[in-house]
Formats: structure tokens, C-alpha cells, sequence
């Protein structure tokens, strides 16, 4: 009788988890493709215009590189955010033993915290040479002396590395604190 009454005050809890991890997860989806596409948008027009460059600027490879890594763990996290839709599903099934356990589900939102921290260190690595490179140049250039060497300059083509970068920081830090705040949901029940 008791196991009963367990298992009844368990079920709107449950439910409502189940609602809160599925939500969570489209949102995130939604929002980190969003800024996903957006970088690579910018990456896709900064490399696409550097082989259009007489000189492509050789410093900022390494920002695009940091860059793709940053998009391939996003790619990743996408695939993780889809999959907490489906773990809400999966909680949300009237069948008891169709529901993960609670270490699985614990276990899914780490690696969606540690994935989301991946991609800020990697995206941040990529920002940083990038500013490396703009600070570089412009300090290249002397004081009210005309610019001779077009790829002394920073060019708009250079600012999408930055733009790619940045967007990737965005979308990995919304994840990271989307896994966070469904940690501190799902943990205490």
C-alpha cells in the first residue's frame, strides 16, 4: 500500500522532469543551431574569400582551425541535446521500466555540461589567436603613413574568423548552461 502511494506522489514529479528535461533540450537544440549556422556562415565566407586573396593572411589559420574544432563538438552537442528530448520521452512513458535510470540521465547531462566546456575552450582558443592576429597588425602599421601591403591590414574577410568564433563561444555557453541548470533540476529528486 505504501509503495503505492510511492510510486503516485513520484509520478508528477517524474512528469515533471520528464516535461522540463524534453523542453530544455529543444530549446537548446534550436538556439545553439542557430547560432551554429551563423558560424559557419562566417567561416564558410571567411575561407571561401581568402582563396580570392592575392595574399591570404597565413596568421589567422589557426583561428579558423579552432573554429571547425569548435563547430565538430558543436555538431556533437547537438546530437546530445536531441538525445535529452528523448530521454524526456523515455521519463514521460507511462511503462516504469522504459524510464533510464536516474544515473543515466545524470550521467547524459555531465557529458552535456563537459561537451558545452569543450567547445568554449576550443572556440576561445580560436577567438584568442584571432585577436592575436588583428592586435599584430595593427600594430604593424606605422602612424599616418599609407598602407602599402593590403594584407597588413585587417580586412572584413579577417573579422568573419572573429564572427565564426564568437558564435561558437555563444552557442557553447548556452549549452553548458543548459546541461548546468538541468543538473540542478534533475539531481535533487
Amino acid at each position: 500500500m505504501q509503495i503505492e502511494s510511492e510510486a503516485r506522489s513520484l509520478a508528477p514529479r517524474l512528469q515533471g522532469i520528464a516535461k522540463t528535461i524534453r523542453l530544455t533540450g529543444w530549446i537548446t537544440f534550436w538556439v545553439q543551431l542557430a547560432f551554429g549556422v551563423v558560424s559557419g556562415l562566417a567561416l564558410l565566407f571567411a575561407s571561401t574569400g581568402r582563396r580570392f586573396a592575392e595574399k591570404p593572411n597565413t596568421g589567422l589559420g589557426i583561428g579558423v582551425f579552432w573554429a571547425v574544432c569548435g563547430i565538430i563538438i558543436l555538431f556533437v552537442s547537438l546530437y546530445w541535446d536531441f538525445r535529452y528530448t528523448r530521454f524526456g520521452r523515455k521519463l514521460a512513458n507511462p511503462n516504469p521500466t522504459l524510464h533510464p535510470s536516474k544515473a543515466d540521465t545524470m550521467w547524459s547531462v555531465r557529458v552535456g555540461a563537459i561537451l558545452g566546456l569543450v567547445g568554449i575552450f576550443l572556440t576561445l582558443l580560436g577567438a584568442e589567436s584571432t585577436v592575436g592576429v588583428f592586435v599584430a597588425k595593427s600594430l604593424s602599421q606605422p602612424p599616418g603613413v599609407a598602407i602599402t601591403e593590403p594584407n597588413k591590414i585587417i580586412r572584413a574577410l579577417d573579422v568573419f574568423v572573429m564572427v565564426a568564433n564568437i558564435n561558437g563561444i555563444a552557442a557553447h555557453f548556452v549549452g553548458t548552461v543548459a546541461s548546468l541548470w538541468l543538473l540542478e533540476r534533475v539531481n535533487p529528486h
